[in-house]
């Protein structure tokens, strides 16, 4: 009998790509869209993951995220520092600049400023250069993707100052110099970075370069970075550095949260990937249903000619759900497939795409739903069916 089914559902394949289109359809939309919002979501911590060697996160007590932090006094790093169970604690200084190219364009860049004696919190993976020449006078080193597209400039200009039609671009490269707020900066290296929500040009520098770069304020301390001594757990060491300095300190997993939940309840991004998905889902039951209930229909007779031959409504049951299940396992392998071959396709641009194993098995649920409201109506068509139907005319 499953035999039958099956050619009963491939016989008709107009009807049997429909369903796989509807079902394959809402399975592109629903991983996709899933995989496009947590791509983005991911890159509001990336600059947490890429500083991998800190254990905890020290800021002030009203930061919220990793992107609006308010400074502290100097004198918080020594109250850290004096924490027990705090193996070393270093300052970072980061905050949106402003930076000139050597064109005389200005783009707003993010500003990192390391331990001068340490450099620890630096970028994971140098291209050129090493780390240590931020040593060197006046020296920063850039993220690569900045350097190749944001911070490049053009090998000819018109007379309005506008690019010319054959000029080239020219990407920004060691030993080029540029200005941020109107001091000079040499650039020394170029490193790989997590690409950022915001996207802005990555620049790492020394504490102090940072801070002379940076407008004069009374507090210009942005981040602390601290290290738990070996067999301390994190989490009781936050809880006991923000009562012993009340100060905000926070574990990697726990300043990355915070981060996510902030972009999650003060932007719409859940309100625009949710209605795209729920619009994939709803066209999935549409379609699917639609064609499924269709092709029951055409069906009718064969299931009242089973009937009348002794058949169960049971058996006729197991018929519908084993086509329903297998359309819909052939349209969930297409439509997370397609998804697959897009997330490598924009793999390393700007688009965000990252698909854990979470999604695939949303996806799967969402196409179980689907198949299971397109077989019901069929179903109780199938159990209120008359055997007699099959004798006429």
């Amino acid at each position: 009998m499953n035999q039958i089914a099956i050619k009963m559902l491939v016989g008709d394949l107009a009807k049997y790509f429909g369903i796989l289109l509807g079902i394959g359809f809402a399975a592109l939309l629903i991983t996709q869209q899933s995989s496009i919002f947590t791509g983005l979501m991911s890159r509001t911590f990336a600059f947490v993951d890429d500083t991998s060697l800190p254990d905890l996160w020290v800021t002030d007590p009203e930061v919220q995220y990793l992107d609006e932090l308010e400074p502290m006094q100097s004198t918080a790093l020594d109250r850290v520092r004096g924490v027990p169970g705090v193996a070393w604690a270093v300052p970072m200084y980061k905050s949106l600049l402003r930076g000139r190219l050597p064109n005389g364009t200005f783009r707003s860049v993010i500003v990192v400023g390391l331990d001068d004696a340490t450099l620890i919190g630096g970028p994971p993976k140098m291209i050129e250069g090493q780390l240590g020449d931020l040593r060197r006078s006046d020296g920063v080193i850039l993220d690569e993707v900045s350097a190749n597209t944001r911070l490049n400039s053009w090998s000819a200009y018109d007379a309005d100052g506008k690019p010319a039609k054959d000029a080239t671009r020219i990407p920004m490269k060691v030993g080029d110099v540029l200005q941020i707020n109107d001091r000079r900066a040499v650039v020394v290296g170029l490193c790989q970075v997590s690409r950022t929500f915001q996207s802005q040009p990555v620049i790492y520098t020394t504490y102090s370069r940072a801070l002379s770069y940076a407008p004069p304020e009374r507090k210009q301390l942005s981040l602390i970075l601290a290290k738990a001594v070996h067999g301390v757990d994190h989490g009781e060491l936050a809880q006991r550095i923000t009562a012993a300095t009340s100060l905000r300190a926070r574990t990697k997993a726990q300043m990355s949260w915070d981060t996510v939940m902030y972009y999650v309840k003060n932007t719409g991004i859940v309100i625009n990937f949710g209605i795209a998905v729920l619009l994939g889902f709803l066209v999935g039951v549409a379609i699917a249903g639609q064609t499924f209930y269709n092709f029951t229909l055409d069906n009718l007779r064969y299931f009242g000619a089973l009937k009348a031959m002794g058949g169960s409504n049971w058996l006729l049951l197991r018929m519908v759900l084993l086509q329903a299940l297998l359309a819909g396992v052939v349209g969930y392998g297409l439509g997370v497939g397609a998804a697959a071959l897009f997330g490598m396709r924009v793999q390393g641009t700007e688009l965000a795409f990252r698909m854990t194993w979470h999604i695939p098995a949303i996806s799967a649920a969402a196409v179980a739903l689907i198949c299971a409201l397109s077989s019901i109506v069929s179903m109780i068509k199938v159990i209120r069916l008359e055997p007699a139907v099959v004798f006429r005319g």
